[in-house]
C-alpha cells in the first residue's frame, strides 16, 4: 500500500518486545509551514554515507560451551534468535577468538610447542569441540554471515613475559611465526568450510589485562602489520581478507588511525580500524577518522555489561545510544560481545581465578601487603566490590533450560533485523536532542529509521519524507524501527 510505513516497538512499559504496531501511513505535507515545523524527523534519501556490513555478536567459547550443553530444541531456538531473519533478530556479522580469552574453560591456543617455527603442531583440535560447531549452525541458517577473528594473546611462548595473561608483547623474533600463525587459522578455518572475512591485528592493543592480553605500540602494530602479517597473508592468497587495528576503546582511536594510515606500507596493509565503547561516546573520533581517511573502515567491535542494571530496559537503552552514535559517524557494522552465557555469567576462567583468590583472601590465606602490583591492580577490585558478572543478550538456566533475553537482545534487533548488509546509512535531522536516530536505506529500496526515547516522558515524532509526513509519538524508554518504501 501506497505511503504505509511499518513500526515496530520495544517498550517495557507495555510489555511490548519488536512488536508490530498498527501502522503509520505518509499524508501530503499541505498544511502549511507554521503547522507543521515543529516535531519533525526528516529523511533524506539523496544523501548518503556509508555502506552497512552488519551486526551481530561474539561466539566466544563461553557462548558455544553453553550452547552445546542445551538439548537440540534448545540450541536451535538460540541460533534462530539471533540468526534467522522471520524468527530472530537476523544476525550477519560475527566475532570469533584466535586462541582463548577470558571467557574461555581456560587458557589454550592452537600450537603451544614452543619454538615451533614451521608449526608443525598447530591444530583446531580445541576449536572443533564447541566453537566450530556454534559458528557452523549460524551458517545453516544464514550462509552470508561474514565472520571475523581477533586474538586475545599469541601463545605465551611468542611473548616477552613467556604468558598469555599480564600483557607485555610479542618477542620480535616471533613477528613473522605469528603472522604464519595467523595464515594457518585462517586456512584451518576455511577447510571446516568457514570462509573467514577478516581479523583484527590484536584485542585491545593498549591494555595489559589479568586475562589473555598482549600490547602493542603504534610502532609495533605498524610494522607487524606492514611487513609481516599482510606479506603472509597475500603469499598464501588471502590478500582479500579484511585487516583491522586498534580493536581498543573510541577515545584513542584516532591517535592509533593517524599512526597507522599514515604510513605508507602500514596504510596499505590496513583496511580499517576496530573500535570499543568502554572508554565513552567520543563519537567526533569517528568523525576525526573517517575526514582523515575516508576509504578505511570503522567497525565496532566488542560492547558488554555486566549484571544487567535495575531498570529493565537500561542496557538496551545504552546498547542503542552506542550503536546510533557510532552508526552516524562513519561506523559500518556493530558487533556485541559474548551471545551466551549462563546464569551466573560463565565459563570465564579469569572471574574463577578471581574468585579462588577472592576465597583464599578473606580466608587469611595472604595479606594485603604480600600482593603483587599486578594482583593489587587486577584482583583486589573483586575483594572490595564484589565479583564482576557478565551479562549477554542472552542468558540460559541450564537447569531449567529456560533463556532469560536482556533489554539488549531487542535493542540490538532493533538494528540487526531490519537493516541489511549493504545498506547505505542516509541522511537526516531532528528536531530535538531528546530522541535519538538514524537512517538507511536497504539494498532493495527500503529505507528504514530507527528512533529511541531514553527519557521519562513521551515525546512526540512526525517522519517527514519527500514532502509527505506521519505523525506519531514515543512513549519514555521505548525504540521503534519504522520501515517504508
Amino acid at each position: 500500500m501506497k505511503g504505509k510505513i511499518r513500526v515496530f516497538i520495544t517498550d517495557y512499559n507495555s510489555h511490548a518486545f519488536l512488536q508490530e504496531k498498527e501502522p503509520l501511513f505518509f499524508h501530503a505535507d499541505r498544511e502549511g509551514y507554521r503547522a507543521n515545523e515543529a516535531n519533525i524527523f526528516n529523511i533524506y534519501d539523496e544523501v548518503r554515507y556509508q555502506e552497512i556490513l552488519g551486526f551481530g555478536g561474539a561466539m566466544t567459547q563461553a557462548s558455544a560451551v553453553n550452547l552445546m550443553k542445551m538439548s537440540a530444541a534448545g540450541q536451535e531456538a538460540v541460533m534462530k534468535g539471533y540468526f534467522d531473519r522471520e524468527e530472530g533478530i537476523g544476525y550477519s556479522l560475527c566475532r570469533t577468538t584466535i586462541n582463548s580469552c577470558d571467557f574461555s574453560t581456560e587458557f589454550y591456543t592452537c600450537d603451544d610447542t614452543e619454538n615451533d617455527w614451521e608449526l608443525k603442531d598447530f591444530s583446531l583440535e580445541h576449536d572443533r569441540q564447541d566453537v566450530i560447531p556454534m559458528i557452523k549452525k549460524a551458517l545453516s541458517i544464514n550462509q552470508e554471515l561474514k565472520l571475523f577473528a581477533s586474538p586475545w594473546s599469541p601463545p605465551g611462548w611468542m611473548k616477552t613475559n613467556g604468558r598469555m595473561d599480564k600483557g607485555r608483547y610479542l618477542r620480535k623474533d616471533c613477528r613473522q611465526v605469528w603472522a604464519d600463525y595467523f595464515v594457518k587459522f585462517l586456512q584451518e578455518y576455511e577447510r571446516e568450510g568457514i570462509p573467514v572475512w577478516g581479523i583484527t591485528i590484536q584485542n585491545e592493543t593498549h591494555a595489559e589485562m589479568g586475562w589473555e592480553s598482549c600490547y602493542y605500540t603504534a610502532q609495533d602494530e605498524r610494522e607487524f602489520a606492514g611487513e609481516y602479517l599482510r606479506p603472509a597473508l597475500c603469499r598464501a592468497g588471502l590478500g582479500d581478507k579484511k585487516v583491522l587495528c586498534w580493536d581498543h576503546n573510541k577515545e584513542r582511536a584516532f591517535d592509533r588511525a593517524s599512526e597507522i594510515f599514515s604510513d605508507k606500507k602500514a596504510g596499505e596493509a590496513v583496511d580499517g580500524i576496530a573500535i570499543h565503547w568502554y572508554a565513552g561516546d567520543h563519537f567526533g573520533a569517528l568523525d576525526a577518522i573517517h575526514q582523515m581517511y575516508p576509504g578505511k573502515l570503522i567497525l565496532g567491535t566488542e560492547a558488554c555489561m555486566s549484571n544487567e542494571p535495575r531498570e529493565c530496559y537500561a542496557a538496551g537503552e545504552k546498547y542503542a545510544h552506542d550503536m546510533i552514535g557510532d552508526l552516524n559517524h562513519w561506523a559500518c557494522g556493530w558487533v556485541d560481545w559474548n551471545m551466551l552465557l549462563d546464569t551466573t555469567g560463565r565459563p570465564d576462567h579469569w572471574m574463577d581465578e578471581q574468585l579462588a583468590f577472592r576465597e583464599r583472601f578473606l580466608a587469611g590465606g595472604c595479606r594485603q601487603e604480600e600482593l603483587s602490583e599486578t594482583e593489587k591492580e587486577f584482583l583486589l577490585p573483586c575483594i572490595s566490590t564484589g565479583i564482576w558478572v557478565g551479562e549477554a543478550p542472552m542468558v540460559v538456566d541450564h537447569e531449567t533450560e529456560k533463556i532469560r533475553f536482556s533489554s539488549s537482545y531487542y535493542y540490538i534487533g532493533h538494528f540487526s533485523k531490519f537493516i541489511r548488509p549493504g545498506a547505505v546509512r542516509i541522511g537526516n535531522s531532528m528536531y530535538t536532542h531528546l530522541l535519538e536516530g538514524c537512517t538507511f536505506e536497504n539494498p532493495d529500496g527500503g529505507k528504514v529509521a530507527v528512533v529511541m526515547n531514553p527519557g521519562d516522558r513521551t515525546e512526540k515524532l512526525t517522519l517527514r519524507y519527500r514532502d509527505e509526513i506521519a505523525e506519531t509519538s514515543l512513549p519514555a524508554h521505548s525504540i521503534v524501527t519504522c520501515l517504508f518504501k
